[in-house]
C-alpha cells in the first residue's frame, strides 16, 4: 500500500508563526527546542489537516497570530502537498478575515466541507495533557477513546455531534422548558439511535485495538488488558436503540432534578490495566501510564497503516520521549521506522532523536522558525 505522506507545509500567521516553511522528505520529523520555540504549535497546525477544533481543542478566534496591542488574531493560513502514491493532493485551511468563525478547507483550489479532509489524512496524536489520562475523570478518557474510533471510523465524528445536540436539547428542555412531550419524544428517538452507533463503534474499535495489543508481545512497552463500563457500553445495533430511547423517557423527571442526564453511552468509562503487573493503569508509575498510552496510540496506527480502505495515519507526538527510558525510545523510533509512517516528534533537546544516522529528518524550531539540521 501506498505512504500517505506531507511533502511541504507552508504557515501563515498561525499562533506564534508568521511565516514559516519546511520542506519534508518523508522521513519521521524530529522537532527540538526551548519550551515555547513554536514545537506544539506546529503540531496543531498540522492536526487541523484532519475535521475538528485540533489537538488542543482551540476555537478558529484564538489561532489567528496576535502582536501586543492587537485586540484579535489575525486570518491565518495552513498549506501542504499530500501524496499518497496515486499523485499530489494540495490541501489548504485557515480562515479568510479575522472575525471569521469558522475555518476554511480547500482540496486542489476546489472549497469543501471540513469532513472531506476524513478522506484524505488520518492524524493520531498524544500530547501531554494525555497523560493524566488515567488519573482524570471519565470525559478525557471518552474524549481520547472517541479520537482513536474516528481515526477509524470518520464517520463516528458525526454521531458524536448529533447525540451531543440532542442530549443538550433534551436537558434544556427538561430544565428550562417547555417540556413538551412530543418533542422530548422525537429527541429521545434520535438520542437511541445514536447513542447506539455512539458505542457500538467505541466498541468495534476497543476490541480491534485489544487484539493488536496481544499481538505486540514482544515490544518494550506494557501490556494493557482494556475494558469499556456503563450500562450502555456494549448495546446491541439491532435491538438496543428503542431500549434507549424509552430509558431516556423513564428518565426525564430524575434528569430534570439532577440538571443533567444520568443515563446513555455519554456515562461510558476506558478502563485500562496494567497486564503483567495486574493493576489499574491510574496505580501504575508516571512512566508506565506513558509507556500504556503510548501502546495504545502505536496499535491504533499499526491497525490503519494494514487498512486498505484509508490513508495511512500521520502520526503527532508531542513530548512524548520525555518520560520513556532509552529503551522504550529506541523501541518507539524503530517501530515508527517498520511502519513506515511519517511522525511529527517533539522534544526539547535533539539528544533525545540521536537513535542512528539518519533515521529522522531534524528540524530546530527557534523562535518560531524551522531550521533543518544536517543528518
Amino acid at each position: 500500500m501506498a505512504r500517505t505522506i506531507l511533502r511541504r507545509l507552508a504557515l501563515r500567521d498561525f499562533r506564534s508563526y508568521h511565516d514559516a516553511a519546511l520542506e519534508l522528505d518523508g522521513r519521521p520529523v524530529a522537532l527540538s527546542g526551548l519550551n515555547g520555540a513554536g514545537k506544539t504549535n506546529l503540531l496543531e497546525a498540522v492536526s487541523y489537516l484532519a475535521p475538528g477544533k485540533g489537538l488542543r481543542g482551540a476555537s478558529v478566534a484564538e489561532l489567528g497570530r496576535r502582536t501586543p496591542g492587537e485586540p484579535s488574531g489575525r486570518a491565518w493560513s495552513l498549506a501542504t502537498v499530500l501524496e499518497d502514491g496515486k499523485g499530489e493532493t494540495r490541501v489548504g485551511t485557515g480562515t479568510d478575515s479575522v472575525a471569521a468563525s469558522r475555518r476554511l478547507v480547500r482540496l486542489d483550489g476546489e472549497t469543501v466541507a471540513p469532513g472531506r479532509l476524513a478522506g484524505v489524512v488520518r492524524l493520531v496524536w498524544l500530547t501531554p495533557a494525555q497523560d493524566r489520562l488515567f488519573l482524570d475523570g471519565a470525559t478525557e478518557r471518552r474524549r481520547f477513546l472517541d479520537r482513536l474510533t474516528f481515526a477509524a471510523e470518520p464517520a463516528h465524528a458525526a454521531v458524536a455531534n448529533a447525540y451531543d445536540r440532542a442530549l443538550r436539547e433534551r436537558l434544556r428542555l427538561l430544565t428550562d422548558g417547555p417540556a413538551d412531550a412530543a418533542w422530548l419524544s422525537a429527541l429521545e428517538v434520535r438520542l437511541g439511535a445514536e447513542g447506539v452507533r455512539l458505542a457500538d463503534a467505541r466498541a468495534r474499535t476497543l476490541d480491534v485495538l485489544q487484539a493488536e495489543i496481544d499481538r505486540r508481545v514482544d515490544r518494550p512497552f506494557p501490556l494493557a488488558l482494556l475494558d469499556l463500563v456503563g450500562d450502555w457500553s456494549r448495546p446491541d445495533p439491532a435491538a438496543d436503540a428503542p431500549r434507549l430511547a424509552e430509558a431516556f423517557a423513564r428518565a426525564r423527571a430524575r434528569d430534570a432534578v439532577a440538571g443533567r442526564s444520568l443515563t446513555g453511552p455519554h456515562r461510558t468509562d476506558l478502563l485500562v490495566r496494567h497486564r503483567e503487573k495486574d493493576r489499574p493503569a491510574a496505580e501504575c508509575s508516571t512512566g508506565e501510564q506513558k509507556a500504556l498510552i503510548l501502546n495504545l496510540v502505536l496499535a491504533q496506527a499499526a491497525r490503519l497503516s494494514r487498512a486498505e480502505s484509508s490513508p495511512n495515519p500521520i502520526l503527532l507526538l508531542d513530548e512524548v520521549a520525555a518520560h520513556l527510558d532509552v529503551k522504550r525510545r529506541a523501541a518507539l523510533f524503530e517501530e515508527i521506522t517498520a511502519l513506515g509512517l511519517q511522525a511529527f516528534l517533539t522534544g526539547t533537546d535533539r539528544a533525545l532523536f540521536q537513535h542512528r544516522p539518519g533515521w529522522a529528518q531534524e528540524v530546530l524550531v527557534d523562535a518560531s522558525q524551522l531550521k533543518p539540521l544536517a543528518d
